[in-house]
């Protein structure tokens, strides 16, 4: 991915590696932004693979390289409108009602509980917003140690494993003391719950670690249903993203804009995303529902070995 001055022939050349470096790593986004194996560590692990092997790919943890995986995550955004408008727009629907009849209003000193449409709007929004403080609290740290550290990486794997082996786990029938499974109905989401995955969001930066499979995971921990701690995990990644990838972009821009990722290789890893990305939400919300997440841990726990085994980093 270089946009240096180059001959005519050695140019088309070089535009058609990156386009094939963008349609590759666009292919890892859009497959592992769903499944729950961490698709940024699927990412630093293929770049840093290209690079050994001489492309023109800068290192994992640069500002260029940073925007084009925020890029590529916007377009399995459009894989969530796809796949789950249905529900989006049943969303949008209920806020209007609820703005025009009034009820909005009437409800706000009861935490809008009789306006729940809205209500869950809210507590997606404070879901973002922590994420939000605590990503530019420690955007900086993880981009100097976590994305550089094959050790890291590797204990982040163990640990999305160990999370998706225990969500398969939890029934309402396997409820604990402290732990009520029952599960909790869209008028069930609390404040407490809003804010708990925001923090797991936050801590998914990471690369290792599943933004999907943590999220969701803290919210059948506390209480949520299959399909409602899936839809609400996905629904809040689109402002989430969208906010972070704005705050890139403003980041790149203020150091002098692309210099070796082409807005070409953007384009096209944005496209191939969002379509790889819609087959692969479509399988795993049909995996999550019937407690079929182990086949993910195990396939989690072998590539953290492969990294440790072979260092990459």
């Amino acid at each position: 991915m270089a946009n240096a001055a180059t001959p005519p022939v050695g140019r088309i050349a070089e535009v058609m590696v990156d386009l094939l470096v963008a349609v590759l790593l666009g292919v890892v986004q859009g497959l592992f932004m769903f499944v729950p194996v961490s698709s940024t560590s699927h990412l630093v692990l293929v770049q840093t693979w290209l690079a050994d092997r001489g492309a023109e790919v800068p290192p994992p943890e640069s500002q260029e390289m940073v925007l084009f995986d925020l890029v590529v995550h916007v377009g399995t955004l459009v894989s969530v409108v796809v796949v789950m408008g249905a529900g989006l727009r049943q969303l949008g629907r209920g806020v209007h009602r609820e703005i025009v009849t009034g009820r909005i209003t009437t409800t706000w000193r009861k935490g809008f509980r009789g306006a729940l449409a809205t209500r869950l709007v809210m507590l997606g929004l404070v879901t973002t917003f922590v994420t939000g403080v605590l990503g530019l609290f420690l955007r900086d740290t993880l981009t100097e140690t976590v994305f550089a550290s094959t050790t890291a990486v590797a204990i982040a794997l163990f640990g999305t494993g160990a999370m998706l082996w225990w969500t398969d786990a939890m029934t309402p029938e396997r409820g604990g003391r402290w732990l009520r499974f029952g599960w909790a109905g869209p008028r069930d989401v609390s404040l407490i719950m809003a804010i708990a995955v925001g923090v797991a969001q936050a801590a998914a930066l990471a690369p290792g670690l599943s933004r999907s499979g943590t999220t969701i995971f803290i919210a059948l921990l506390l209480g949520m249903g299959r399909k409602l701690a899936a839809r609400y995990s996905f629904y809040v990644a689109i402002p989430t993203i969208l906010a972070a990838s704005a705050v890139q972009f403003v980041d790149v821009l203020g150091d002098g804009g692309l210099t070796v990722v082409s807005w070409t290789a953007m384009a096209t890893g944005f496209v191939v995303a969002a379509v790889v990305g819609a087959g692969a939400l479509w399988v795993v919300l049909r995996l999550l529902e019937a407690a079929r997440f182990r086949i993910f841990a195990v396939y989690v726990w072998l590539l953290a070995v492969f990294v440790l085994v072979t260092g990459v980093s």
